[in-house]
C-alpha cells in the first residue's frame, strides 16, 4: 500500500467517531469542516441515517451535492435529507454553522465530491471564516433566504416514479421556503397532467436548456406554452420530431407550431436545434427575423426555408460557431444563394453540409467561399453528384 492511499488522521478521527453513533450525533456541532464531507460519505454508505439527518441540519457548506453520491435515484437517501431539512426550514433561526443554500441532486460525475469538498475546504479555512466574520454577522439580521433544490428533469407521458412524487409533494408543501430548480428540462411524448403539476412547481427561470419531442395537440399545447414562455434565461432549444395528428388541419398545424416557436424565443438564445419538424413558411420567417436568434452559436436543421436561412445566416455572421446543415436536401441554386452569407461568417468552426446532393461546380464554389473562414477546423461534405453512377452507387 502506497503512503498516498493511507488514511489521514482526520479520516481515521471520523470512521472512529461513527463507530459510536450517539457521539456522533452529539459531537456535530464541534465536529471540524473538514471532517463533514468524508464522514457524510462514510456514514450514507454504513446506513447511519440518524447521523446524516443530523448532519444535514449542521451542513457547513453552502451546497450538498447529495446527487453525486446516488448511482441512481434513491428514495430513503432522499427522505433523510429532506426529514433533515424539515425542521430547519420552519425555523427562524438556524444552527451556528448550518449554510446550506443548495440541495444538488444531480447525478453529477463521480469524483465530483473529492474535488468539490477540497475547494470548500479552502474556502472555509480559518482565515477565509475570519474575514467573512462581519458579513456573517450582517447575513443573520437578514431574511433567510430561501433553499434552492437543484435536480434533473425528463418528463414522460409515464406516472411519476416513487423518489420524484416524494420530492415534488415535499416541495409543492413548502413553496413559500424553497426554488424547485432545474437547468436543462427534457418533454418526451405527449404532455400529461404530471407534466403540468411538475411545471408548476419549478422556479421556471432557472431553465436554460429545453428539449421536446413529443406529440402536440390544441389542449396540451394551450396549457404548456405559458409555461415555455416565463424561462427567461432559455439558452439551448432543440425541438425534435414533433408530430401533429394526423386530422390536424393546415391553419392549425400552422398556428400550433408558430405558437411553440414563439413562446419559446424570448431570450437571446445561444443553440438552436430544429430536426425532423414540420416547420411552415411562416414558422421560418419567424424564426430568421426574431431579434433573440441573432446571437446563435450553434445552429442545427434538417430542413429549413431557403430566404428564410439566409436571413438567419446574415444576422449571426459575427457569432456563429457551429453549423449542421446535414441532410438538409439543399439544392445547387440554393446553396450559391447562402454562399455570400456563409462566407462572412468569420466565427464558425464546424460546418457540417453532409448528406446534401449537390454537383461538382457547387461543391467546388462551396469550398473555395469557406477557404476564408480563418477559424473553420472541422468540415464534412458530401460527394458530388457526379460521383454517383446510375443506380446511385457511389464510385470510388
Amino acid at each position: 500500500m502506497s503512503i498516498q492511499s493511507l488514511p489521514t488522521l482526520l479520516e481515521l478521527a471520523g470512521c472512529s467517531l461513527l463507530n459510536n453513533k450517539s457521539r456522533a450525533v452529539l459531537d456535530l456541532e464541534d465536529l471540524s469542516i473538514e471532517l463533514f464531507p468524508p464522514l457524510f460519505v462514510e456514514a450514507l454508505s454504513r446506513g447511519h441515517s440518524e447521523v446524516l439527518k443530523k448532519m444535514v441540519q449542521a451542513w457547513p457548506f453552502t451546497c450538498l451535492s447529495l446527487g453525486a453520491l446516488m448511482k441512481k435515484p434513491q428514495l430513503e437517501m432522499l427522505r433523510v435529507a429532506l426529514d433533515g431539512l424539515h425542521m430547519l426550514l420552519a425555523q427562524q433561526e438556524c444552527p451556528r454553522r448550518w449554510k446550506l443554500q443548495v440541495l444538488d441532486l444531480q447525478n453529477v460525475y463521480h469524483n465530483f465530491w473529492r474535488m468539490w469538498s477540497g475547494a470548500l475546504v479552502d474556502a472555509c479555512s480559518p482565515e477565509a471564516m475570519k474575514k467573512n466574520q462581519t458579513l456573517k454577522h450582517g447575513a443573520a439580521m437578514a431574511a433567510k433566504p430561501p433553499l434552492k433544490i437543484v435536480i434533473e428533469l425528463c418528463l414522460t407521458e409515464r406516472p411519476l416514479d416513487e423518489f420524484q412524487a416524494h420530492l415534488f409533494l415535499w416541495v409543492k408543501q413548502r413553496r413559500d421556503m424553497l426554488h424547485l430548480c432545474c437547468k436543462r428540462l427534457k418533454i418526451f411524448g405527449k404532455p400529461t397532467r404530471h407534466t403540468r403539476k411538475v411545471l408548476r412547481l419549478l422556479q421556471l427561470d432557472s431553465v436554460q436548456k429545453v428539449e421536446v419531442h413529443c406529440t402536440w395537440v390544441p389542449s396540451t399545447l394551450g396549457d404548456c406554452a405559458p409555461f415555455l414562455g416565463q424561462m427567461r434565461n432559455l439558452r439551448m432549444l432543440q425541438v425534435s420530431q414533433v408530430r401533429l395528428p394526423a386530422h390536424t388541419s393546415p391553419e392549425e398545424q400552422e398556428q400550433l407550431l408558430s405558437q411553440l416557436t414563439s413562446q419559446h424565443l424570448k431570450t437571446p438564445l445561444k443553440t438552436l436545434s430544429i430536426t425532423k419538424c414540420p416547420l411552415s413558411d411562416s414558422d421560418w420567417n419567424h424564426l430568421s427575423r426574431c431579434p433573440n436568434t441573432r446571437q446563435l452559436r450553434h445552429l442545427e436543421l434538417t430542413d429549413f426555408s431557403p430566404e428564410s436561412l439566409k436571413i438567419l445566416l446574415e444576422s449571426t455572421v459575427a457569432s456563429l460557431k457551429s453549423l449542421d446543415l446535414e441532410a438538409c436536401g439543399i439544392t445547387d441554386s440554393q446553396l450559391q444563394a447562402l454562399l455570400p452569407a456563409l462566407s462572412h461568417c468569420s466565427q464558425l468552426r464546424v460546418l457540417s453540409f453532409h448528406g446534401n446532393r449537390i454537383s461538382m461546380s457547387a461543391l467546388r464554389d462551396l469550398l473555395l467561399h469557406t477557404a476564408r473562414l480563418s477559424q473553420l477546423s472541422v468540415e464534412l461534405y458530401p460527394a458530388p453528384l457526379e460521383s454517383y453512377d446510375a443506380q446511385g452507387s457511389l464510385v470510388l
